[in-house]
């Protein structure tokens, strides 16, 4: 029926970082807490609702209206989101097979589409840039590059191709690249490519940049056919390279436009090839960007040394080195180092390798021990390790690793300085992790804790049925008592926050939970502690049952009336009688149920509870006596024991202050159904004045919730039909005249009254 909350402690608005001291995070905070640009909210209400606007051809792909015309700029912002959304499919896709779009660029890393559908789709546009990242292996790399050759304007114009982790049958080259001589940049990392498709790419009349990283390439040489184009070379991980390193190097000394070297290396392959360049005092003069990371025998000195040649250099990429923990690297102006000797270092490299799940994992394990007793916000690196999570969903390593660190970066000051969209999109991939390794204990339990940050768990927008059936799972825990507590708080919070029918759904979770819970309150009793943990158990039994029939249910069938009289017998302290009290106004509240508190033990023990001095508990007590009262089925052969009850519930309410009074605590509904039965009782009006005693309260504490919900519940008609009923009291009608008065207050202020709907 009713749950209490106290109310927040600190204040909405954030505080920007310093632009000066921090400027990509002042810039972070700005973008993530304004509101999405007008452009993208239309594009996401299309992209929800496209049947509704799309007709559909016989084999039921989709059609946009004859008469509409995206230009490039938002059609390919269109392309875009619906690909992040998982939206883009052969049925959906078909949209961009007419003239309505007009599509320039193709962003569509991760999504499944046939080779028929992105042929029909993307291909009779005029592209330059193609960015094919990740498609499902249904579309293969031979059958992107046979669409995209299907159009001859396509084989001149497009300038950028990028194929990394697309799938290359058996027996199959990428030859056919050659043809497309306008490319200027060319991206095959990942992918089975081999030195025969080097020797063609090679050929390109324009190619400028080249990622060959983890391919199957085993000799360079074919570079020397572009040595006087080339400008940036990326070769990480090269397994299968048979040259030694004089050898690679020789080649690489001819790139003399070469502006971009990255030879990195994983640690495991032991690569001494950026020790033998660093020895190089004549080689790549021009060079602006060197990649080393993961190279062996690599030192501050020999880098250092490199680098003072090279003037011109802004960055050097030294992650899993012995190299950059000189003050040099953090003296020279323009320089900007991907490493672990810092925090700076680790964004760069967090920024760089974001595709990179082995130096990812090496950066976000730095970003941990640097941030173990961290005292800034620093809402650029909780976004660098939601990039690094979202890029590597099933990489077990580093989902726990930035689960640990965005536990480190969101503890609870701190997540007061991040934006509310920022803590949603971490707390989101949390729970996507959580679910990819379900039997992984420690990143459920990282999960877990970042729902005890009071930001992210009243603040933060995500999915709430989720997170409590991972709280309710780890109250049944008993192997950690500490996490074990947090899993009740959480859960006392978020049984709030869910529906009905989602409750419905936790059946199972609920069965074990309830009983667990009694369990830790029996156990406290046997202790004679109230605790912390006694506290929030009582409290989560209590919101778990709020207008649950279900789980009022499990909680009488495990003794649960007997448990919680034993803790009203055990302990006077009013917030344990508030809560206790609170749990038997929800079990009174269900019909099926609330006969069985029809006991001269329950009786009696509220009764002495309906005249303490504490409003909270005496308010509660009249609730439990005035919804048993309400039934006159349970009192057929003892209406005299209902009568003095009724008067002594009379005689409480009398002795209250006004129903606009202050209670040290904020007494707050889910729904105001529970009160319809006490509304209409005009033979008791004693019922009738608590119920509205209560609406008055918190209508005139918090209208715009209450007045709103009293609308919406019907309850505003029930007020009026009440008011000029014939057998309501003088005093019932007075109370239902306040709380009119109040709705008037509130919505004549800012705008007309709804109108009364339907029943309570």
């Amino acid at each position: 029926m009713v749950h209490f909350l106290h109310p927040l402690l600190w204040p909405r608005a954030l505080v920007l970082p310093d632009a000066q001291q921090d400027a990509q995070g002042h810039c972070l905070v700005q973008e993530e807490a304004s509101p999405y640009s007008l452009v993208n909210i239309c594009l996401d209400v299309l992209i929800a609702e496209l049947d509704k606007w799309c007709s559909k051809r016989p084999d039921g792909t989709l059609c946009l209206p004859e008469h509409w015309y995206f230009p490039h700029e938002i059609a390919d912002k269109f392309l875009e989101r619906m690909a992040w959304q998982g939206k883009l499919t052969d049925r959906t896709a078909s949209i961009f097979q007419g003239k309505q779009m007009s599509l320039k660029l193709i962003n569509i890393p991760r999504v499944k589409l046939s080779a028929a559908a992105f042929t029909k789709a993307f291909c009779h546009h005029k592209l330059i840039e193609v960015n094919a990242t990740s498609v499902d292996s249904e579309l293969l790399a031979p059958d992107i590059i046979h669409a995209l050759q299907s159009s001859a304007w396509i084989q001149k114009n497009l300038q950028c191709l990028v194929l990394d982790s697309v799938s290359i049958p058996p027996n199959s080259g990428l030859v056919a690249l050659s043809h497309f001589t306008g490319l200027h940049t060319l991206s095959v990392a990942n992918v089975s490519f081999c030195n025969e498709d080097l020797v063609s790419v090679s050929q390109l009349p324009n190619l400028g940049s080249l990622d060959i990283s983890n391919t199957l390439v085993t000799n360079i040489s074919a570079l020397l056919s572009c040595k006087n184009r080339l400008r940036s070379l990326t070769m990480h991980y090269l397994k299968c390279l048979a040259m030694n390193s004089p050898q690679v190097l020789a080649v690489i000394r001819q790139l003399k436009c070469l502006l971009h070297l990255d030879i990195s290396d994983h640690q495991q392959l032991r690569s001494d090839l950026a020790f033998y360049l660093l020895q190089q005092k004549d080689i790549l003069p021009n060079l602006t960007s060197l990649d080393i990371s993961g190279g062996t025998d690599v030192t501050d000195q020999a880098v250092e040394s490199f680098l003072q040649h090279r003037p011109a250099m802004r960055f050097v990429g030294l992650l899993y080195t012995d190299a950059g923990y000189s003050d040099f690297f953090t003296a020279k102006q323009g320089l900007k180092v991907a490493g672990g000797a810092n925090m700076s270092q680790i964004s760069e490299a967090l920024s760089r390798y974001r595709n990179r799940s082995c130096f990812v994992k090496e950066a976000l394990f730095r970003l941990f021990t640097e941030t173990l007793s961290l005292r800034a916000v620093l809402p650029v690196m909780l976004k660098l390790v939601a990039i690094g999570m979202r890029n590597h969903p099933l990489d077990l390593p580093v989902q726990f690793t930035a689960s640990a660190c965005a536990l480190n970066l969101t503890r609870q000051e701190l997540a007061r300085g991040m934006p509310v969209r920022l803590l949603a999109e971490i707390t989101d991939l949390l729970f996507k992790a959580t679910k990819n390794f379900p039997y992984y204990q420690q990143l459920q339990k990282n999960c877990l804790l970042s729902l005890t940050s009071s930001r992210i768990l009243m603040d933060v927008p995500f999915d709430r049925f989720d997170a409590a059936k991972l709280a309710l799972r780890w109250v049944c825990r008993r192997e950690s008592p500490k996490l074990r507590t947090m899993a009740v708080s959480i859960t006392s919070i978020l049984a709030l926050k869910l529906s009905p029918e989602e409750m419905g759904q936790l059946q199972e979770e609920l069965i074990m939970a309830i009983k667990e819970l009694l369990t830790i309150i029996r156990q406290k009793l046997a202790e004679n502690l109230d605790d912390v943990t006694f506290l929030f158990t009582l409290k989560a039994l209590w919101n778990l049952t709020d207008e649950c029939p279900l789980a009022c249910k499990y909680f009488m069938e495990n003794e649960g009336l007997a448990t919680v009289i034993r803790v009203l017998e055990t302990f006077s302290i009013s917030v344990i009688q508030s809560k206790v009290l609170g749990l038997l106004n929800n079990v009174a509240e269900v019909r099926e149920l609330s006969s069985k508190l029809v006991t001269e033990d329950v009786i009696e023990r509220i009764i002495s509870l309906l005249h303490s001095s504490n409003l909270e508990v005496s308010f509660l007590a009249a609730g439990v006596l005035a919804h048993l009262t309400c039934d006159r089925q349970h009192w057929l052969s003892r209406d005299l024991q209902r009568t003095d009850l009724l008067r002594y519930l009379h005689l409480a309410i009398q002795n209250w202050p006004s129903s606009r009074c202050d209670m040290s605590v904020l007494v707050t509904y889910r729904s105001f159904k529970a009160f319809s039965p006490l509304l209409v009782n005009f033979s008791q009006p004693e019922v009738q004045r608590w119920a509205l005693w209560a609406i008055h309260h918190v209508c005139s504490k918090n209208p715009s919730k209450y007045c709103q919900l009293l609308v919406e519940g019907g309850g505003l008609q029930l007020m009026y039909d009440i008011q000029e009923h014939g057998q309501a009291s003088a005093q019932v009608r007075q109370m239902v005249s306040s709380i009119l008065e109040e709705f008037r207050m509130h919505f004549t202020s800012d705008r007309r009254p709804p109108q009364p709907q339907g029943p309570l």
